[in-house]
């Protein structure tokens, strides 16, 4: 019973130092354009895109939110292992996009924040996973 609940617990926690990883990585993409990497707004203007970037975050950072800590456990457990893949993807999608002249994440901070939140991803995955194995 005592490491269930620690299990909850460390997956909860999991999760919640994932989003705020990951919404810190937003920060710091607002300050390196990440919007010129993104296929959909790479064409708009400077102007036009970081207000698209921005705005675009809100329903998303609600939706994370929402859903990695739904009354659902299935719809949290879903969203929780999607969010978790994501931010394993996202670090390669970075990896990736290094070499490309529009991308400026070079700096410690930008690829600790991007790294951090991979690394946190594939912890939960496998705690979950371990979880998942016993029950």
């Amino acid at each position: 019973m005592q490491l269930e609940r620690f299990q909850m617990n460390a997956s909860k926690v999991l999760v919640q130092l994932m989003l705020a990883v990951m919404f810190t990585h937003e920060l710091d993409a607002m300050t390196q354009s990440e919007w010129r990497l993104l296929y959909v707004l790479r064409s708009l203007s400077d102007e036009q895109g970081r207000w698209w970037f921005t705005a675009l975050h809100i329903p998303l950072f609600w939706a994370l939110i929402m859903l990695t800590h739904h009354r659902s456990e299935l719809v949290q457990s879903m969203s929780r292992s999607g969010f978790a893949v994501f931010c394993i993807i996202h670090a390669l999608l970075h990896w990736r996009l290094a070499s490309d002249p529009l991308s400026t994440f070079s700096s410690p901070l930008s690829w600790g924040l991007i790294l951090a939140a991979a690394g946190l991803g594939a912890a939960y995955l496998c705690m979950h996973l371990r979880v998942s194995r016993r029950t």
